[in-house]
């Protein structure tokens, strides 16, 4: 399961936290922005950043994260899972995922990429799936700051199929097979 900025909301982590039990996936990979709203986004629903830590350590060792523009070391004192790495790359059979935020590495400025490789990030708040020359790009939007009239969503990834799901409603929206 892919998730990006939960932005401290303790409603949408309990929300996303209850599709990640329902969904059978092994691990919870987050894209950022995990406890803190950032200056530029309003307050989420039921913000409370400590209860959004007590809700994730638990699942520390089935976390997997990379840094958001709104992490700070001193999050790391308090959450039981590695979140100050600026990107994750990870490697099956036939794909490479490169995962980041998105605040620094994006489709207009590209990490140093082997032609096929996904990029994959959060960052904006809007999902996307969208085909570059040499690149995939991927965002799965947000779970609890949605922009662009967006669902609050997470993906799925189970194979080469990548699947976006409405947060409030469970129901897939979009749909791509690689």
């Amino acid at each position: 399961m892919i998730a990006s900025d939960i932005h401290g909301s303790a409603y949408y982590c309990r929300r996303m936290l209850e599709a990640f039990r329902t969904s059978g996936a092994e691990r919870l990979l987050l894209l950022g922005d995990i406890l803190y709203h950032g200056p530029r986004n309003d307050l989420p629903r039921d913000y409370a950043p400590k209860e959004v830590i007590r809700m994730l350590n638990p699942y520390a060792d089935r976390i997997l994260c990379v840094r958001g523009n709104c992490e700070a070391e001193v999050d790391q004192m308090v959450l039981d899972f590695p979140v100050l790495a600026d990107y994750a790359l990870f490697m099956t059979e036939r794909l490479t995922i490169y995962a980041t935020h998105g605040h620094i590495w994006n489709p207009e400025h590209r990490p140093p990429m082997t032609p096929g490789t996904i990029l994959l990030n959060g960052h904006t708040h809007v999902p996307r799936c969208e085909g570059f020359p040499d690149f995939l790009y991927m965002n799965p939007g947000s779970v609890s700051i949605p922009k662009e009239d967006s669902p609050h969503s997470y993906m799925l990834l189970e194979e080469e199929t990548f699947t976006w799901v409405d947060l409030e409603t469970g129901k897939e929206y979009r749909k791509y097979q690689i």
